[in-house]
């Protein structure tokens, strides 16, 4: 009995700063009742060996790093060199405040150390500044340049301007016209001061070359005289140079400006002279040669292009000896300009027809032969389906049926443009078999529905022409 008690005073002198009652704590902890003294010495003497075994470890990190204060990082530098799950929840920007606590009454335990909880006023919470959140990360198209040209947005890195620049005016202009917003359009007055500063601009973007070629160009395109051999040559040059050279990309917004603002001027002016007539002639060519060039990205441009072609083909008063000239060539350019571009732009064809149907039919145009004239050659130009719904859908050719027939002066050229118009639906593997009149209008039926369809003027002149055919297509949209 005295060995044993010899021996248990040995192991408590020999007991660390670990007690084994800390090691028994834990063990009840886990379920693991009544562990005897000798495993608990041992594993308490265990336990103190890996502190000093760790703390040793960051000791060294903390001489390595010139420090004299041993840090969280010390310790985690040390757990991952040894191969130990790190701590979590313990950082060196935020280390744990540790708080004595009071002593229990009638209790041997040794002092009891614990981490202070914040304790949160929601008053104090409630009241300060609530801090918003940030959008997440989206992406977003947007163009960096067009045409070699940054546009100012806010996407954009800001230009840095050179000596002798001029500055930009306030407001993005385009051609005189101001884009709102809302995605409108707004046509400016340009005072000289701003045409001064126009031309200082283009002199500035255009090279010298350019600058002489683009002033030879409108010199010899805006000749008074139409008839000399000298002024033809140099007009059909002209032409045959912007349809086929390369590297006019840089001047395409100045002539398409500079066109728009020639018909402007003629047609505010209500010019009916030979002079006038030609001068709309060669504006109509100059767009022609544009849309010939190959070599020309014509695409950005072509909302500019759009008001000079339907302000031709839609005019009420152009010269007289020009008129029909004009509204034909302005009609096939239109087609030509679908052709080309209608399939990237699907929007552009039904755009167009609309205006044409709103200048056909609009009862404040019911006077004005050649807005209604002009209307009819551009649905032409559109195509097939564009006639049916302008002219037999629509109720165009009725409404201009009905006006013939009640005596408008010059209504029988409009209605041979009419005929004109619904003749390109006659369909092309007809029979050579023709119906006569009789034979059509004993077919009471087909009779009423031409009519009600395009009316009695324009259906009397398609039924005497004795084609069965040509009326089931003209019909045949019909339910």
């Amino acid at each position: 009995m005295n060995g044993k008690a010899r021996a248990r005073a040995a192991q408590s002198q020999t007991t660390g700063i670990y007690k084994p009652e800390s090691v028994k704590d834990v063990a009840d902890s886990l379920n693991i009742p009544n562990l005897s003294d000798i495993v608990a010495t041992a594993l308490a003497n265990d336990v103190e060996y890996r502190l000093h075994q760790v703390v040793e470890e960051a000791a060294r990190f903390m001489r390595h790093g010139r420090r004299t204060t041993l840090t969280v990082s010390d310790m985690e530098q040390a757990f991952k060199v040894l191969n130990i799950e790190p701590l979590y929840g313990h950082s060196q920007h935020n280390p744990p405040v540790f708080r004595r606590a009071l002593p229990y009454p009638n209790s041997n335990a040794g002092p009891v150390y614990f981490v202070e909880d914040e304790e949160i006023d929601f008053d104090r919470v409630l009241r300060e500044e609530k801090l918003a959140l940030p959008k997440g990360v989206t992406y977003h198209a947007h163009w960096l340049a067009v045409e070699g040209v940054q546009p100012q947005i806010p996407e954009n890195p800001p230009v840095i301007a050179k000596e002798g620049d001029v500055p930009a005016p306030l407001n993005a202009k385009t051609n005189g016209v101001v884009v709102t917003p809302a995605g409108g359009v707004k046509k400016l007055q340009q005072t000289p001061i701003q045409g001064q500063q126009q031309q200082q601009l283009v002199k500035q973007v255009l090279s010298r070359e350019l600058q002489l070629y683009y002033t030879r160009l409108t010199t010899s395109l805006s000749t008074s005289s139409y008839s000399a051999p000298d002024e033809l040559k140099k007009r059909a040059a002209a032409i045959g140079s912007l349809s086929q050279d390369a590297g006019l990309q840089a001047l395409l917004p100045y002539l398409i400006r500079w066109v728009s603002e020639s018909v402007v001027a003629v047609l505010k002016e209500g010019g009916q002279s030979e002079q006038d007539g030609h001068t709309l002639e060669t504006m109509l060519d100059v767009i022609g040669a544009l849309m010939r060039n190959t070599t020309l990205f014509i695409e950005p441009y072509l909302h500019q292009l759009l008001p000079p072609l339907l302000s031709l083909l839609l005019h009420s008063t152009l010269p007289p000896s020009h008129a029909v000239v004009l509204r034909t060539k302005s009609a096939q350019t239109l087609a030509e300009l679908l052709r080309k571009h209608s399939t990237t732009y699907p929007s552009l064809a039904p755009r167009i027809m609309k205006t044409l149907l709103l200048a056909l039919i609009s009862p404040e145009k019911s006077t004005h032969i050649g807005t209604r004239e002009g209307a009819v050659r551009g649905l032409v130009g559109v195509g097939k389906e564009a006639v049916r719904k302008g002219l037999v859908e629509g109720g165009g050719a009725r409404v201009i049926g009905n006006e013939v027939s009640s005596g408008l002066p010059g209504g029988d050229g409009l209605a041979t443009v009419v005929m004109d118009a619904l003749a390109i639906m006659k369909p092309t593997d007809q029979d050579d078999q023709m119906d006569t009149l009789e034979t059509l209008t004993q077919d009471t039926e087909l009779v009423e529905q031409l009519t009600s369809k395009i009316g009695e003027h324009f259906a009397r002149r398609v039924l005497a022409e004795g084609n069965r055919e040509w009326v089931r297509s003209l019909l045949e949209g019909e339910g």
